[in-house]
């Protein structure tokens, strides 16, 4: 049985922060402009400001791993306590889910559909919180 939950992704960084947004029905997903962060720190007011516009049943969050699967010190556990602020401030439920290679796919997509004008950072990490999104659901319903 397929659900419809609506779905919000976060391509956590230290500088900026993709965000995506996503029907659990139909497995896909669409870009949503990226947030600025500073040194990891995202305007919470505009994340709420998302959460009341989109009011999603479900966050994910990308966590960051190397290509074996190990944490990375630098950022993996940054990347967690965003997650656990989530939940914390706005009481959502929010999961976690390996982000390995989303950025080259993200790049690829991109670069595929508009050339190198379309490879900005914010544009990049929106599509990378794209990728985890319909990543998240294969592994759900794949």
């Amino acid at each position: 049985m397929s659900t419809s939950r609506t779905v919000l992704a976060f391509d956590y960084g230290t500088k900026s922060i993709g965000a995506a947004i996503g029907q659990e029905l139909t497995g896909t997903a669409s870009p949503l402009p990226a947030l600025k962060a500073n040194d990891g720190i995202p305007s919470w007011e505009a994340i709420e400001k998302l959460l009341k516009e989109w009011q999603p049943d479900l966050i994910v969050v990308g966590l960051p791993l190397d290509v074996y699967g190990q944490e990375l010190e630098s950022i993996t556990p940054r990347a967690r306590k965003f997650a656990n602020r989530l939940h914390g401030r706005f009481g959502c439920q929010v999961e976690l889910h390996d982000e390995r290679l989303s950025t080259v796919e993200a790049r690829s997509d991109l670069f595929a559909r508009g050339g190198y004008r379309s490879l900005s950072k914010g544009n990049v990490d929106s599509q990378s919180a794209v990728v985890i999104l319909e990543s998240w659901f294969e592994q759900q319903y794949g």
